[in-house]
């Protein structure tokens, strides 16, 4: 392989990472990685390259998505050390996966829209846990314990409503909404010379989790991304705030030291601006 071979393409990085984890002279940070400790940065990268996309920034886009792909390769790497599969091995697996999972493109069979594509794609995913022999026949069987919880809580509703089990439109969805912040606004106020605190914030967490679910379902129904409309929610936020202090500081004045009246002064003068 020539210098700029190694350089260059995905034989050159998984070059570059055997040699990062060389026993004798390579990282002894990469060397010292297992997949438990490397996983936290996995999805690490992963939020980072949604966040490249929501930004519409494409050089970040292009470098976040060079730090995941890093992060597949540096798991394969560990798993050819301990004998278990190589990068080869994953291509080829996802390969045939993609192959076998769109037969109306690498087959005779034909599927009208992307809706339609995804009922089949659940259930071709539903035969193959039949054929490896998974005992979990449940609507539900195959989602990822390991999810963020707001993604879970769409795929949960979403295999539900495959089944019927969902209201047809999001009218009662918002009557749910409505009933669970009645239930929050109780456990907070039971908070209050509460004999056993212990069990009230048991209570009030159970209840706030409903109403994070309905959120979830409520904006299932509008076919919007709970991610993706927090993390716009963030970036509002940040945004907002961070003009809130510049015009503070341009007052002469300290946002800290101010009353909350003053401070939400400038919170509206920070959306007016966005706005002009």
């Amino acid at each position: 392989m020539s210098d700029q071979e190694a350089r260059t393409g995905i034989e050159g990085l998984l070059s570059i990472m055997a040699q990062l984890r060389d026993r004798e002279r390579g990282c002894p940070w990469d060397v010292a990685q297992t997949f438990e400790t490397i996983a936290p940065y996995t999805i690490e990268e992963a939020y980072e390259v949604a966040d490249a996309i929501d930004r519409g920034d494409l050089p970040a886009l292009k470098d976040e998505l060079g730090d995941l792909l890093l992060q597949v390769v540096f798991h394969a790497r560990m798993a050819e050390e301990a004998g278990a599969f190589a990068f080869p091995d994953v291509v080829a697996a996802i390969s045939d996966k993609m192959r076998r999972r769109h037969p109306h493109v690498f087959g005779d069979e034909h599927v009208a829209d992307a809706e339609a594509q995804t009922v089949a794609w659940e259930e071709l995913k539903r035969r193959e846990r039949e054929a490896a022999g998974e005992a979990d026949t449940s609507a539900l069987a195959g989602i990822s314990r390991g999810l963020p919880e707001w993604q879970r809580a769409t795929k949960l509703q979403k295999r539900a409503a495959r089944v019927g089990f969902d209201w047809p439109s999001v009218g009662p969805v918002f009557d749910k909404l409505h009933e669970e912040i009645d239930e929050v606004r109780a456990e907070f106020a039971a908070l209050d010379g509460a004999d056993d605190e212990a069990a009230v914030r048991a209570r009030l967490e159970d209840e706030i989790g409903d109403l994070l679910f309905v959120c979830t379902n409520i904006a299932r129904h509008g076919r919007v991304d709970v991610g993706s409309a927090l993390r716009r929610a963030n970036l509002k936020f940040e945004r907002r705030f961070r003009a809130m202090e510049v015009m503070a500081q341009a007052d002469g004045r300290n946002l800290a030291q101010l009353p909350l009246d003053e401070q939400d002064a400038y919170w509206a003068r920070a959306k007016a601006a966005e706005r002009s």
